[in-house]
C-alpha cells in the first residue's frame, strides 16, 4: 500500500476513533452524573478507581506488548503465526486475572460492606470481563492491520451503549443491589464487543469482498490456533519483539494509572475521595481521551507502516522520510495547539463546569483547583502522546530495552514523587506528578526524535514552536478570562455567568482566527487529511 493511501486511511481512522471517543466520554459523563443522584460517592469510587483499575491492568498487562508487536511492520506476513501468538494473550489474561483477584480481596482494604456492598462479586466480574475481551484480539488486530474503520466504530459504539442502557435501567429498578449493577454491565460491555468482531469476521472471510482484498485470512478456523508441520508456533522476531514491549508496558502502565496505584494500595485518599478526584479526572481527560488517543492509536500504525523500524533515516526511503516528517511536525503542531488551548481556558472555567456538571460537591473543596492543574497537565498529554508515538514505531528491540530501564528509573521516581506530593497536597499531587512523569518522557522521546532526523534536512520538532502572535493572543486571553472568572463567577447569579461564558466565547474566537491565520500549513492538513 503507498505511504499517501495509508495516510488517507490512518487519518480516517484517527478521525473516526475521535468521534467514537466523544460517544464514550459523553455517555459517560451523563451516566456519571445520574448515578451520582442515586448512588454514594463511595460505591462510584470503588467502581472507577478499585475496579476499574483491575480490569485496565489485566487488559493493559496481557495485550498491549502483543498489540505493538503484531502491528508494527506490513501486513504481508505469516499471520497464521501472528494470530497464533495473539491468542498467548488469554493464558497470560487468565493469570494476570486470578493473580491480581486474590490481591484486590485478600491485601487491599474491603470497602464497608453496609455502604458498599458485594465487593468479592464485583473483583471477580470484572476480572472475568478481561478475559472475555482478550478472546476478540487476533479479530481486533486483523482489523486494526487492515484499518477497519467502520467495524471498529460500530463495535465499540454498541458495546458502550449496551453497558449504558443496562446500568442505568439497573440503577432506577435495583439501586440496592451496589456492585452487581457495574459488574453486570462489565461483563456485557466485554460480550458485545468480542462479539461484533467475531460476528464481523464470519460474514466477511470467504466473502467476494474479502476475496477481492485479497485479504490474507481465508477460513474463520484460521482465527483459531493452528499447528503448522515442520515449522515453529510463532514468529520468534514477533515473540522477542513482544517480550522487549511487555517489559515496557508493565512500566508504562505503572506511569500512566499510577495515580490510582497510589489510592489503592496506600490509601491517601478515602473512597469518597476518590470517587470525586476520578470524576474531576475523567472531566479533565475529556479531550485527551477522544482527541489525543485516537490520533495516537491511529498514527502509531502509519509510521509503523511508512518506516522500516531500526533502520536509520538515510536507510529509508527518502519519499516516505519526507511524508513522515512532515506529517509529525503537523500533528506536533495540531496537539500541542489543542493543548494550549485547554491549559488557557480550562484555568477560567473549571469551577464553572464543575458546577454545572455536579453542583456544589464537586465546584466547592479541591474540585476547582484540581481541574486547573488537569488542564495544564492535558498540554503534557498533548506532546507526550504523539512523540512517543513516532519513538515505539521507529525503536528497535536494542532501544526498547535501553527504554525500559529509563521507565524503570522514572516509575519509582513517579510512585515517590506521588506519595509525597499527595501528603502535601492532597489530590492535587497527582496531577503535579503526572506532569512530572510526562515531561522526563517528552525530553527523552524529544532527544530520540532529534538524533533521528539530525542526518537529513528534515526538522519535525519544529512543530513545538507555535506563531509568536498566536501565543500573545493566547496570553492575553487568559488575563481576559481570569479577570472574567474573578468578577463574573460563580456566585452571582445565572446572568453573570452568562456574561462570563460570551467573555470566554469571543476570546476563543479571536484565538481561533488568529490560528487560521497564522497556522496556514496545519488548517491545509487537517482539511484535507
Amino acid at each position: 500500500m503507498a505511504a499517501q493511501d495509508v495516510l488517507g486511511q490512518t487519518a480516517r481512522l484517527a478521525s473516526s476513533s475521535a468521534l467514537l471517543q466523544v460517544l464514550f466520554r459523553v455517555v459517560t459523563f451523563g451516566l456519571n452524573a445520574f448515578t451520582l443522584r442515586y448512588l454514594s460517592r463511595e460505591l462510584i469510587g470503588v467502581v472507577n478507581v478499585r475496579l476499574t483499575l483491575l480490569y485496565s491492568t489485566v487488559v493493559f498487562l496481557a495485550r498491549e506488548a502483543f498489540r505493538r508487536a503484531c502491528l508494527s511492520g506490513s501486513t504481508k506476513r505469516n499471520w497464521t503465526k501472528t494470530i497464533n501468538l495473539l491468542w498467548l494473550t488469554v493464558p497470560l489474561g487468565v493469570f494476570w486475572s486470578v493473580f491480581l483477584g486474590l490481591v484486590w480481596l485478600h491485601l487491599l482494604e474491603v470497602p464497608n460492606p453496609s455502604v458498599v456492598p458485594h465487593y468479592q462479586a464485583g473483583v471477580v466480574a470484572f476480572g472475568l470481563s478481561a478475559i472475555i475481551e482478550l478472546l476478540g484480539e487476533p479479530c481486533w488486530v486483523l482489523a486494526q492491520a487492515h484499518l477497519f474503520v467502520r467495524l471498529k466504530v460500530i463495535a465499540e459504539s454498541l458495546s458502550v451503549v449496551s453497558k449504558c442502557i443496562l446500568t442505568v435501567t439497573l440503577v432506577i429498578l435495583y439501586p440496592q443491589w451496589g456492585l452487581y449493577i457495574f459488574s453486570l454491565a462489565q461483563l456485557l460491555y466485554a460480550s458485545v464487543l468480542v462479539m461484533c468482531y467475531v460476528i464481523y469476521f464470519v460474514m466477511f472471510l470467504g466473502s467476494p469482498e474479502a476475496t477481492k482484498k485479497s485479504f490474507p485470512v481465508a477460513r474463520v478456523k484460521a482465527l483459531l490456533p493452528n499447528f503448522v508441520e515442520d515449522e515453529a508456533f510463532v514468529n520468534w522476531r514477533e515473540a522477542r519483539l513482544t517480550w522487549s514491549f511487555f517489559k515496557q508496558s508493565f512500566l508504562k502502565q505503572i506511569l500512566t494509572e499510577g495515580e490510582r496505584y497510589v489510592m489503592t494500595f496506600l490509601n491517601v485518599l478515602n473512597f469518597g475521595d476518590q470517587g470525586v478526584y476520578d470524576i474531576v479526572n475523567n472531566l479533565g481527560s475529556l479531550v485527551a481521551r477522544f482527541v489525543f488517543l485516537p490520533i495516537e492509536e491511529s498514527f502509531y500504525v502509519f509510521f509503523a507502516k511508512v518506516l522500516e523500524r531500526g533502520k536509520a533515516v538515510k536507510d529509508q526511503k527518502q519519499d516516505d522520510v519526507a511524508m513522515a516528517a512532515n506529517v509529525l511536525e503537523l500533528l506536533l503542531k495540531l496537539v500541542l495547539l489543542i493543548g494550549l488551548t485547554i491549559t488557557v481556558f480550562g484555568y477560567a472555567y473549571s469551577q464553572l463546569a464543575l458546577d454545572i456538571y455536579g453542583g456544589s460537591m464537586l465546584s466547592s473543596g479541591t474540585g476547582p483547583d484540581l481541574l486547573r492543574c488537569y488542564s495544564l497537565y492535558v498540554l503534557f498529554l498533548a506532546v507526550n502522546g504523539i512523540t512517543e508515538c513516532f519513538t515505539s514505531a521507529l525503536m528497535c528491540k536494542e532501544e526498547v530495552d535501553r527504554y525500559n530501564f529509563v521507565m524503570l528509573a522514572l516509575s519509582f521516581i513517579f510512585l515517590f514523587i506521588s506519595y509525597f506530593l499527595t501528603h502535601w497536597y492532597g489530590s492535587i499531587g497527582f496531577i503535579l506528578a503526572n506532569c512530572f512523569n510526562m515531561g522526563i518522557r517528552i525530553a527523552h522521546s524529544i532527544h530520540y526524535i532529534r538524533d533521528y532526523f539530525k542526518e537529513s534536512t528534515y526538522r519535525p520538532l519544529a512543530g513545538l514552536l507555535p506563531s509568536p502572535f498566536l501565543v500573545l493572543i493566547y496570553i492575553i486571553s487568559g488575563v481576559i478570562t481570569g479577570f472574567s472568572e474573578v468578577f463574573l463567577c460563580c456566585d452571582k447569579g445565572w446572568m453573570a455567568r452568562l456574561m462570563h461564558i460570551s467573555v470566554g466565547a469571543l476570546c476563543f474566537a479571536a484565538t481561533l482566527g488568529t490560528m487560521f491565520c497564522t497556522e496556514t500549513k496545519l488548517i491545509h492538513f487537517v482539511r484535507s487529511q
